[in-house]
């Protein structure tokens, strides 16, 4: 054999030796994952229920991947802007988002200023599923949805004001479906967060909305700052027995709606990264101090799934939520 082809010989073997060491080396990165702090992306200010189920999450979660979990909150259009922040970022599990329909697949449908994708997001597992409801100011003359609609009709000059998270919200979608079921006109005020809306309901600059219950609206209806007239689940949940479901008035029949959230990734974050990822999260909502946090804050753990059926659960969501949007002619602005 000549010299030319032993050196080509050789040169493939310290070719294919180097690739070999790379992808152990990429192995053994991934497999220390992760190695510094994880961000949790919560897309609304501090203060509302997604932050605090947030902060339930981050100890436990954190003792799951034996690194610190870090809350970062970042409000705006709707949960978007901090969805696009955590698609900018590397895919490598380092940032979480904490998502729900409103931000991942609602949001690209209502504004046309947000260019992230549902199908740009994995999810990981659902975290929470929490119950909505109809929340006045307290000195509105109405105590049912019934009530609050015929209100409306009978002051067709002087419309009610709402309030939402943002235009293309759930929130806002259901109010627009109400309208449209109902033939009443309302006013929609945007804000940033659940937060200062519900502030304000307290306050009386705004007539009412449909919100995520939770233990700060509690409190305030105790103190009698605001009321809840109405729950849109099917049934009545465990957590407000005493508050009727939408559906059992008259105006809005078969109106019912739930909420969930959970943690998402950027879909090209690499398969083992995320499995750890599921494995953690899955671990941690098993958690009885994560589950008694949670239903202290009004929001229940959320059943377990593989990573296949989160996937199948996430789409069949999407196709959901894309039916309602374009049910009322949803249009981006």
């Amino acid at each position: 054999m000549t010299t030319k082809p032993l050196l080509f010989l050789r040169r493939c073997a310290l070719l294919a030796a180097g690739l070999l060491m790379a992808a152990g080396m990429a192995s053994a990165q991934q497999a220390g994952h992760p190695s510094k702090p994880v961000n949790l992306m919560v897309p609304y200010p501090a203060g509302g229920p997604s932050d605090a189920a947030a902060r339930i999450f981050t100890v436990p979660l954190g003792r799951e991947l034996g690194q610190q979990v870090v809350v970062e909150n970042l409000g705006g259009v709707a949960g978007a802007i901090a969805a696009q922040k955590v698609l900018a970022a590397p895919a490598d599990g380092y940032y979480i988002f904490q998502g729900s329909p409103n931000e991942v697949i609602l949001s690209p449908l209502a504004n046309a200023a947000v260019k992230l994708k549902t199908e740009d997001f994995r999810l990981v597992q659902p975290t929470t599923d929490a119950v909505m409801v109809f929340v006045a100011r307290k000195d509105l003359p109405a105590n049912s949805v019934d009530e609050l609609i015929a209100l409306v009709r009978t002051s067709p000059d002087k419309p009610l004001s709402y309030g939402s998270v943002g235009i293309g919200s759930l929130y806002h979608l259901i109010l627009e479906k109400m309208q449209q079921q109902t033939g009443i006109k309302l006013n929609h005020a945007p804000y940033k967060g659940n937060a200062p809306l519900l502030q304000d309901i307290g306050g009386g600059q705004v007539d009412f909305a449909v919100l995520v219950y939770s233990a700060a609206m509690g409190a305030l209806a105790e103190q009698g700052r605001l009321k809840v007239i109405g729950q849109l689940g099917a049934q009545r949940s465990e957590l407000l027995k005493n508050v009727p479901t939408v559906s059992e008035g008259t105006a809005l029949k078969d109106f019912n709606y739930t909420i969930w959230s959970g943690f998402m990734v950027p879909r090209k974050t690499p398969e083992d990264v995320v499995q750890k990822l599921h494995k953690a999260v899955v671990a941690t909502l098993a958690d009885p101090g994560v589950r008694s946090q949670l239903a202290a804050q009004t929001q229940l753990a959320a059943a377990p799934m593989t990573l296949a059926e989160a996937q199948k659960f996430f789409e069949s969501e999407t196709a959901r939520y894309r039916d309602i949007a374009k049910s009322i002619n949803l249009q981006p602005q």
